[in-house]
């Protein structure tokens, strides 16, 4: 009867992961109204079945954040290269981009820099690891560094993922008329390819180093986090006539300040669930007011658009507030490896997909 109720649960996890993750990376956002919701269901087999995959090929392989983020990033390039091909575009969405992100170029996938940017740290962040670590913190014991599928489940997923994809792939063909050079797609499958090898060239989880630094209160990490990712999407307000290497300069320099403190708090003593939800509670707020800049993208009125964000949002705090009261149910107060470091870094583009 338990080992029962422990599979239906690690289903329902799945499950939650699959819908959450488009819920966050388009509605929460702001990229996409209310009245678009139904579009959940064909947003989550490219979305949900990314962060799933990237969660579930992690697990099963005893690997945790490092080989998670690292596979959050092989999963921006796909979206945003062989499916949606916006590193591409110069007009995606109807948008000057080529314009916007006007610049140095990166010659090997032959897209802008900020661009690029901006498409990792998005999708990385936002589409992945956000909606992972919420989930994971409903999880029961055990359960947050296991499997939730088993092998007919996860190539489900894969079949739900690679037609979900292909499809919307085939849609924006039709929508943007466009379609990328063979020299692109091979370039970023390229680079897809190398950071899915070296996602699992990350040391599974070991011991605990003694030389990490005992991190502050979670409270005070998720603050941490909060400020850094509504610091990414600073950019936007950059008045007219700044450098291009100025924000190109900003981000790695924000990444830095992220991750360099964030990988010594989670190697040293005293790392709980309680700081990974912090990391993830700071970067989901950060997209709770940020969907609310977004209004004026949407091809809908101001006030169903507004009307939107604040269910959105009022929802993401129910969310987490639910995520913090079940970790502190469970909180035992062991400390975590290094695998299950966090990632905490964003911002975002004029232009957001």
């Amino acid at each position: 009867m338990a080992s029962a109720r422990a599979h239906h649960h690690r289903i329902r996890s799945a499950l939650g992961l699959f819908l959450l993750a488009p819920l966050i990376g388009e509605f929460l956002l702001g990229n996409q109204p209310i009245t678009a919701l139904p579009s959940v269901f064909l947003l989550a087999p490219l979305y949900g079945g990314g962060a799933l995959l990237v969660r579930e090929t992690a697990r099963r392989a005893g690997r945790g954040w490092p080989t998670m983020i690292l596979l959050g990033a092989a999963y921006a390039l796909i979206e945003e290269g062989p499916v949606d091909q916006m590193l591409w575009n110069p007009h995606y969405g109807g948008f000057d981009l080529g314009a916007a992100y006007a610049g140095a170029r990166v010659p090997l996938l032959d897209t802008g820099v900020q661009l690029l940017q901006d498409v990792l740290t998005l999708h990385t962040v936002w589409s992945i690891c956000v909606p992972i670590a919420l989930v994971e913190a409903f999880a029961r014991d055990g359960d947050r560094t296991r499997p939730w599928l088993g092998l007919p489940g996860l190539s489900v997923t894969v079949l739900v993922f690679t037609a979900g994809s292909g499809f919307l792939a085939l849609a924006q063909v039709e929508s943007e008329d466009f379609v990328a050079t063979p020299a692109q797609f091979a370039s970023a499958g390229v680079l897809i390819a190398l950071l899915i090898a070296a996602a699992f060239r990350c040391r599974a989880p070991g011991a605990r180093h003694t030389a990490g630094r005992t991190p502050p209160a979670p409270w005070v990490v998720g603050a941490l986090s909060f400020a850094a990712t509504s610091a990414y999407w600073g950019r936007e307000y950059l008045p007219d006539g700044v450098p291009a290497a100025v924000p190109v300069l900003g981000w790695a320099l924000l990444v830095a300040a992220v991750l360099v403190p964030g990988v010594r708090w989670a190697r040293g003593p005293g790392w709980t669930g309680a700081h990974r939800l912090g990391l993830a509670g700071g970067a989901l707020l950060t997209y709770a007011w940020v969907g609310f800049e977004q209004v004026r993208y949407l091809d809908v009125s101001r006030t169903t658009g507004l009307i939107g964000n604040a269910v959105f949002a009022t929802g993401a705090l129910v969310l987490l507030a639910a995520a913090v009261r079940a970790g502190g149910r469970r909180r035992t107060g062991s400390p975590r490896p290094l695998s299950d470091a966090a990632s905490g870094t964003t911002m975002a583009p004029r232009v957001v997909k």
